[in-house]
């Protein structure tokens, strides 16, 4: 079902059933924060000026997002989200993320580095989906491209022992990791 707003709890099971090998998920630990990273180094490049700030689109995209998650339903999980994927926006911002690596004239264009960095990022998802065997969530639901970041946080929450309500949902509903 494709829907948007769907609780915490429905969106992390479907996504799920899409991530139930152990190196899948891995990927998924490196590969989402990359994706959204580059997403902030390439929206950070449009900004707005509004009453005197200069706003990025990207922290624009951050706000809308940080809404999202934070009313489906699991502060702990909406707030570890935002925080997560504002430090990632943040670091899209620096200086450093967002010029190129002085490796020729192709690298020092500003877009370069963040397009570099998004193309790395999907790779590493494809190839994890190569070890699961399955396509990715979000052929299915496009929603899943906002869960991805949901469900690699939601997995390092509950790998330290949060999260156990939710954890045995998933493993009742989609499965046991394997």
């Amino acid at each position: 079902m494709i829907s948007l707003f769907r609780s915490a709890p429905e969106l992390m099971v479907q996504y799920a059933h899409y991530h139930r090998d152990r190196r899948n998920i891995v990927t998924h630990l490196v590969g989402i924060p990359l994706i959204v990273l580059s997403i902030g180094m390439l929206l950070s490049l449009v900004s707005f000026d509004i009453g005197g700030n200069i706003i990025s689109l990207a922290a624009v995209l951050w706000v809308l997002s940080t809404a999202w998650y934070l009313t489906r339903g699991n502060l702990l999980l909406g707030l570890a989200t935002s925080a997560v994927n504002g430090a990632l926006i943040a670091l899209a911002h620096t200086p450093e993320a967002a010029t190129g690596w002085g490796l020729g004239a192709l690298w020092d264009a500003a877009w370069f580095p963040g397009l570099a960095v998004f193309v790395i990022g999907w790779i590493i998802q494809f190839v994890g989906h190569i070890f699961e065997g399955r396509k990715p969530a979000f052929v299915d639901d496009v929603v899943g491209l906002l869960v991805g970041p949901m469900f690699v946080v939601g997995e390092v929450l509950m790998m330290a022992g949060m999260l156990r309500s939710m954890h045995g949902l998933i493993e009742s509903q989609a499965g046991a990791t394997r």
